[in-house]
Parts: structure tokens; C-alpha cells; sequence
């Protein structure tokens, strides 16, 4: 008979440690197909450039549903440089907040890990447990989707192990909001070999009100 406490009953707990933190950590992530406009969270993502304007996609999406005040606040903060993160208020949003990033614009994987990961960090400077994320930088910027969708997957798995790991605990939801089938397919596929225990039926339809 093996001892709990011998080197086989350590790693049985070990392993079973592992999949309980697997697990806590899939149950915090979302997949959706809505406008990510329509969702109630702390705040939403906006893939947006250099000088934090009104643009295409999702960004002028957001733009418009926000209302001008949005981009008045926008200029008030002298732009920002590729891979970092800025926050606004939400206006006319259901989110309470926008947190613009702005996407590599030459497949430079480093930087789009870096939107991710700053803007998970804006997320936990304001104290904002629900966020939804963009395909940023797969639309006029050009990335490749599944390239994207592994370093966005990747990075987030990485913020939320380190996060839970220190006892922080920041974060409750992180939602990945997709608009085509292509991104729709490749997100599901992904999405349960980062995080083993997601499945579809959790899409987190409750933002989406």
C-alpha cells in the first residue's frame, strides 16, 4: 500500500491540484458572437490606432455606439504607441469602460501579446473583474487569424496563472467576442487546448443582455 504521504500520494495531489486550477481558470473565460458593443461588462477592448481616433472595424463600431464624448476623452490623451493600453469612460455603452490598445501593424507577435497583457493590467489598476476582447489586429492590420487567436489564448492563460498564483484573483470573466465564422471556428478549436474544461455550452451569454 502506497503512503498518502510518499512520493506517490504527493504527485496524485499534485495533479489534482493542476486540474483544479485548470478548471477555476477555463470557468473565467468566454466565447461570444455578439457586437461586442451589446455587452454588459466592466469594460470592452477597443483595437485602435496610434491616435486613439475613430476608425473601421470594431473600432469605429465602438466609436459610434459610444457616442462623440468618447473620442473627446480620447483626445485627451496624447495618443498611444503600438502594444500599450489607455482607458476611457464607456458613455453611451453598456460597458462602464473602453480600454484602447493599439495592434502591431507588422505581425510582430511580441506586440500583440503586449495588448493583451496591458490591458489586462488596466483591468486590474481600475479594478474591473469583467472584460471582452476583440481579434485585435486581424482586420486593416492584417495578422493572421490563428496566429492571433494562439497568442491572445497563450497570453491570457499565462495573465490568469500568474494572477491566481500571487492570490489576487483579479479578474472574474474575460470574454472573446468573435464576428465571422472563420475567427467563430478557429476560437473553438483553441479555446478548450488553453483552457481544458471550457466548453461552448459556457459561453458567457449573460453579458449579453
Amino acid at each position: 500500500m502506497t503512503m498518502l504521504g510518499g512520493p506517490s500520494g504527493v504527485a496524485t495531489r499534485a495533479i489534482h491540484q493542476e486540474e483544479i486550477l485548470k478548471r477555476r481558470i477555463a470557468s473565467k473565460i468566454g466565447l461570444c458572437y455578439f457586437d461586442i458593443t451589446s455587452l454588459h461588462v466592466d469594460a470592452i477592448v477597443n483595437p485602435s490606432n496610434s491616435n486613439l481616433q475613430p476608425g473601421g472595424g470594431a473600432n469605429g463600431q465602438i466609436h459610434r455606439a459610444a457616442g462623440p464624448m468618447l473620442f473627446q476623452e480620447c483626445q485627451t490623451l496624447k495618443g498611444c504607441v503600438s502594444g500599450e493600453a489607455k482607458v476611457t469612460k464607456g458613455y453611451l455603452l453598456p460597458a462602464k469602460y473602453v480600454i484602447h490598445t493599439v495592434g502591431p501593424h507588422n505581425q510582430e507577435k511580441h506586440i500583440l501579446a503586449s495588448c493583451y497583457q496591458n490591458s489586462l493590467k488596466r483591468c486590474e489598476t481600475h479594478l474591473l473583474r469583467t472584460v471582452a476582447f476583440p481579434c485585435i489586429s486581424t482586420g486593416a492590420f492584417g495578422f493572421d487569424h490563428e496566429e492571433a487567436a494562439n497568442i491572445a489564448l497563450s497570453t491570457v492563460r499565462a495573465y490568469l496563472m500568474t494572477d491566481i498564483a500571487l492570490g489576487k484573483n483579479s479578474l472574474d470573466t474575460i470574454v472573446f467576442c468573435v464576428y465571422s465564422e472563420r475567427d467563430k471556428a478557429i476560437y473553438e478549436e483553441l479555446l478548450p487546448i488553453y483552457f481544458p474544461g471550457f466548453s461552448r455550452l459556457d459561453s458567457t451569454l449573460s453579458v449579453h443582455k
